[in-house]
């Protein structure tokens, strides 16, 4: 967290103090500013003064004009250049709401340092679009350049791609175009990232286009996906469960987890309660539909060279295998000992 050399609060405090008092009222409820959470909205504000949403909008647009062109905003430039370099040092383009944590340490200062990006005169807002998120800069640009480079490495990403961090980092290096070397730190780029509406990363700190697989996480199935992706081999739905709650601090409940699972394509049922990946390689179905699909890829096989196939698929002891191995309606065994489909 970057700290201020000046209090966000007692500036703003300052700069309305010498506004009539209805306007005063008006800005302090609509930005939050006497210490309640939530801004106040204009229906709320225009009730309590018997007037309509549009003429409180007017009382507060005009306010923030008083503002911007008073004695006070000009006697306090020290902390209005003090907050644009804050926010160049962090990349000269920020999505808000991250300003707002990087620079300000409870909600009251976050309100307060909202209304200095609003009434200075070197913060410019963009509004959130399909691409972007809501942010502020200080340098056009920069600005222009970052988003255009964040452009490009979306259209780099292919829609199935899981990057990790170090190389979308790398992406957007290599697609930014004059731009200062003090902007291509690992840091302020990943700050940049969020900007993203169609970059996101997962909690395992991947990376990949918001639609990708296991990318973004919504329900239990996709935090399986992660757990079940992050061990590396086939779990039983207890351990994912348990995973679940452990890694990513989620409720999931044995019983639903396994229900989950079954409704999942990503997820092969590969042993009693056991699931595999079918990213793994691993396909559906019982131990005899995997020998039947072994079989008709390689021709016949030897009990051996089956049992070797049939465990890349599912987890099952030998016994289980050979049983269904004595299914004569579907395998033959030769003379030479193979078995084959039955014709």
């Amino acid at each position: 967290m970057t700290q201020l050399a000046f209090k966000p609060k007692t500036v703003t405090k300052k700069l309305i103090q010498h506004l009539p008092e209805r306007s005063r009222d008006v800005i302090a409820s609509r930005y939050a500013l006497s210490g309640q959470k939530k801004p106040e909205t204009l229906d709320s504000i225009g009730k309590r003064y018997g007037v309509t949403r549009e003429r409180v909008r007017q009382i507060e647009n005009h306010a923030i004009k008083l503002i911007q062109e008073s004695e006070a905003l000009v006697q306090e430039s020290d902390s209005f250049a003090a907050l644009e370099e804050a926010i160049s040092n962090l990349g000269g383009i920020l999505p808000e709401h991250l300003i707002l944590k990087e620079l300000a340490h409870d909600e009251e200062s976050k309100n307060n340092l909202y209304f200095l990006l609003v009434v200075g005169h070197s913060f410019i807002y963009a509004k959130e679009d399909k691409d972007f998120s809501r942010r502020w800069y200080v340098d056009e640009n920069v600005a222009k350049a970052v988003e255009n480079a964040l452009k490009a490495v979306h259209q780099k990403v292919r829609p199935t791609d899981v990057l990790t961090e170090h190389e979308l980092v790398e992406h957007v290096k290599a697609c930014l175009d004059r731009v200062s070397a003090k902007y291509r730190e690992h840091d302020t780029i990943l700050r940049w990232l969020e900007l993203s509406q169609c970059l996101v990363k997962n909690p395992l700190n991947e990376w990949g286009r918001a639609t990708a697989p296991g990318i973004k996480v919504k329900n239990i199935r996709d935090y399986a996906y992660l757990a079940m992706k992050r061990q590396g081999e086939p779990m039983h739905f207890r351990e994912i469960a348990q995973s679940i709650r452990e890694s990513f601090g989620k409720k999931a409940h044995e019983a639903t987890t396994h229900n989950e699972l079954i409704k999942d394509p990503r997820f092969v049922l590969v042993g009693r309660g056991k699931y595999a990946l079918s990213d793994w390689g691993y396909e559906p179905g019982t131990v005899a539909d995997v020998i039947v699909r072994v079989l008709a890829k390689r021709g016949p096989l030897s009990k051996n060279q089956i049992l070797d196939e049939v465990k890349k698929h599912k987890f099952v002891k030998d016994n289980t295998v050979m049983v269904n191995l004595q299914n004569v309606t579907k395998f033959v065994k030769g003379k030479d000992g193979k078995y084959s489909l039955k014709k």
